[in-house]
């Protein structure tokens, strides 16, 4: 029984990666590279042939790429039991025959097990290259297709030919179009069904001619009263997504309709299939240009366009998206046509020059806007430079791409042109859908003010603006196959010293690093909250253990993120080594003040509110970081003193032990008092003070003889240091109305003036008349 599970878990085993142990490399993965060797080597084969090998050689590649995975568990845990053999030993050194036996039985199973592995790398490989050469040679098609030239378009003598094949398709179309509705197949449906084509006919106008008009007039409505709060403007935007999508949706019964009808024709097909995206095509357009550059006083607008030129800007908008329409269309004669080539780069060049013409209008609008940004703003701003350089963009693809296709390069004239008028869509499209974030984010948060200023809603839009790059690729004509195989290649990872880095990789090593902060945190929480509070220590002592906590927390979150994500740091340790050579050096003053802010956590030499003095400053101390110390000063200025001027300079630290300090106080009193009696009653009036400690009591001194007056010393010692300037004032304060009552006498400063002349200050005498 043990024997018969062992067997099938061994089949199962085997069975999961798709490829047995005894060859990955099939008779039909040999007969595909044969053939693809082939192809390559000749050269030459179709577009649609060479996208079927390539397609093929990537499903082999990753069958291989899964084989590569076999039975890697036991072969790590043979390579662990080799390793605790120990190393092999030197030459002339003896090991234990046992030992000997075992570690050849070992390897012998482990080689055994690579074989497979092996042969799929082999295999991996070769697919690989094989991808390589199959996308090179499309490449190159597809380079020789758009440098061909056509027959020059501005010729005459190929005119009469272009049009009468023109007019000869549209001939068949209408044939093929006419044709089902006079078979006996066609007067059967309208009797069978003809309720349901005429409801889905009366559907498709009402949907494509009403519902513009009912939802502008619900537009119209909401536009009429808060237009511009945020949930207003969302629901306007989907009104307009509205009156986009249901026109596009009444073109597509209309061609389902078509094919009801049983027109099988290749024009007729083609044409049916193609009305929804030339309808779409149009109205995107019109959309775009609406939310881009709105017709409404006071809406904002994608790009800073001034309102008096906004008309003429959707215009150009629209006509270059009836000019994609028509050059779509142009693409499905060519396809369903017999010989078109001329008639198809005699109309691309004429589209290519009406849309052209509404290009260089759109640029001059672009270009002008900008230039008038850069003089209200007195300088290159962001939205000058951008509008200048979009407009200048713009005029250099108008003249180009026509001229280009005008000397016979229609392929390549078409690659300049719309392309990139559709990254001109696809740019509005991102600053549509950035605004909508914008508006749903201060909806929610009912923040209508702070919506576009906040920070989650410009990371989402950033986010939306990358996503947009695979598409912008996909425009400018990067095949989808490209793409994959460039997501795969990311996937995979690249090495970096001995390390694997890839997504995967990156992805936990994120996981478990946040869910280790966040773990930080929560004892942190704990601690400041539950367990600290019950013990006796100071804020100082807190605030060290909570530090000290968040350092080792985060060190081993750290490690243990590297750790999960199988990232192998010993590759790096002698780059490690190296850079920390130079890095010590450069950053000799930030590590010396990091290992100084260790100490004081550990020391404690100053702790958070003391009351400190360093190097002419002081205040209290707000918060010590591993590189410095904020001390607030009395005038409320933030001062930041690094950690290694605490360490290494003098400091006083008023309260370092208790928060008891001594105050000085003069007092003078008028000559002839009774010393001994105003010695006495300063020790009474500093006793009454409910801050004066009395052990050690206050101290009363008679300091000298003054100018003015006799003069005493009182010192006293405070319960706390804080409260000085006020213990200070209320003690003057006492000793005055006590030397009030006593009748003392506080002198003040007196001179005696002494007139030379005093006679030269009388008034002279008024002489008699």
């Amino acid at each position: 029984m043990i024997r018969f599970l062992a067997a099938v878990v061994l089949f199962v085993g085997l069975a999961l990666p798709g490829l047995a142990q005894e060859g990955v490399a099939t008779a039909e993965w040999n007969d595909l590279t044969a053939r693809a060797e082939a192809v390559l080597s000749r050269g030459v084969a179709s577009p649609e042939a060479l996208s079927q090998l390539r397609a093929d050689l990537v499903d082999w590649r990753r069958r291989f790429d899964e084989a590569q995975g076999v039975n890697a568990t036991r072969i790590e845990n043979l390579r662990a039991q080799i390793a605790a053999l120990g190393p092999v030993p030197a030459e002339g050194e003896i090991e234990a025959p046992e030992t000997v036996q075992q570690r050849a039985e070992l390897a012998a199973r482990l080689e055994e097990l690579l074989v497979p592995v092996r042969e799929a790398q082999t295999a991996f490989t070769r697919a690989n290259g094989l991808i390589s050469e199959t996308d090179r040679l499309i490449e190159a098609d597809r380079a020789a297709q758009l440098l061909s030239r056509s027959p020059l378009p501005l010729n005459p003598v190929v005119w009469p030919g272009a049009i009468a094949a023109l007019g000869g398709w549209f001939g068949a179309l209408g044939t093929e179009l006419y044709a089902p509705f006079a078979t006996p197949t066609a007067r059967a449906l309208w009797q069978g069904r003809g309720v349901e084509i005429g409801a889905l006919v009366f559907i498709a106008i009402l949907l494509m001619w009403r519902s513009g008009i009912w939802l502008g007039r619900l537009r119209d409505r909401l536009a009429t009263r808060e237009a511009d709060s945020p949930p207003t403007r969302v629901v306007l935007l989907l009104i307009s997504v509205g009156r986009l999508v249901l026109p596009v949706v009444g073109l597509v019964i209309l061609s389902y309709l078509i094919h009801l009808f049983g027109a099988d024709g290749l024009r007729a097909q083609a044409v049916a299939d193609a009305l929804p995206v030339f309808g779409f095509t149009v109205l995107a357009a019109r959309w775009l240009g609406l939310q881009a550059l709105p017709k409404r006083e006071g809406a904002q607008a994608f790009l800073p366009v001034t309102p008096e030129r906004r008309g003429s800007a959707r215009l150009q908008v629209l006509t270059l998206g009836l000019g994609l329409a028509l050059t779509i269309a142009v693409e499905t004669i060519a396809m369903t046509g017999g010989d078109m080539a001329a008639a198809r780069g005699l109309a691309h060049v004429l589209l290519l020059v009406f849309a052209g013409l509404a290009m260089l209008r759109l640029g001059q609008i672009f270009l002008s806007e900008g230039r008038a940004a850069r003089e209200e703003e007195g300088g290159d701003g962001f939205w000058a430079q951008v509008l200048r350089l979009l407009g200048r963009g713009l005029i250099l693809v108008a003249f180009v791409a026509p001229l280009v296709a005008a000397v016979g390069y229609v392929n390549l004239g078409l690659a300049i042109f719309w392309p990139s008028v559709v990254s001109l869509g696809l740019i509005a499209l991102i600053g549509v859908v950035q605004g909508l974030v914008f508006d749903l984010y201060a909806t929610a948060t009912r923040r209508a003010d702070a919506g576009r200023d906040a920070l989650t809603p410009t990371l989402v839009g950033f986010g939306l603006a990358l996503a947009a790059l695979p598409l912008f690729a996909l425009i400018w004509g990067v095949r989808p196959s490209t793409l994959g195989e460039w997501w795969s290649t990311f996937l995979r990872g690249f090495q970096v010293g001995g390390a694997q880095v890839s997504p995967s990789n990156f992805l936990t090593f994120v996981i478990v690093f946040v869910l280790g902060y966040m773990a930080v945190r929560l004892l942190k929480g704990v601690l400041r909250t539950n367990v600290l509070p019950k013990t006796k220590l100071d804020t100082g002592g807190t605030n060290a253990i909570l530090s000290g906590t968040s350092y080792v927390g985060i060190t081993i979150a750290a490690l243990a993120a590297i750790t999960a994500a199988g990232i192998d740091l010993s590759g790096l340790a002698i780059v490690a080594g190296a850079l920390s050579v130079g890095i010590g050096f450069g950053l000799q003053t930030i590590v010396q003040n990091f290992v100084s802010g260790i100490i004081l956590l550990i020391e404690r030499p100053i702790k958070l509110g003391d009351w400190i003095n360093v190097g002419g400053i002081e205040g209290f101390v707000r918060q010590i970081s591993v590189r410095s110390t904020r001390i607030e000063t009395f005038d409320r200025q933030d001062v930041i003193v690094p950690n290694a001027d605490l360490i290494a300079g003098v400091v006083t630290n008023y309260t370092l032990s208790n928060s008891s300090g001594r105050v000085v106080l003069t007092v003078g009193v008028a000559y002839g008092t009774d010393t001994r009696r105003v010695q006495k009653i300063l020790e009474e009036v500093a006793q009454l003070h409910p801050m004066v400690i009395l052990n050690p009591p206050p101290t009363i001194t008679f300091d000298g003889f003054g100018a003015d007056s006799l003069n005493f010393t009182i010192r006293v010692v405070i319960r706390d240091i804080l409260f000085k300037p006020i213990v200070s004032s209320e003690i003057y304060h006492l000793i005055a109305e006590r030397f009030r009552d006593e009748g003392l006498e506080i002198p003040f400063a007196q001179r005696d003036l002494w007139l030379r002349n005093p006679e030269a200050l009388q008034p002279k005498s008024a002489e008699a008349p």
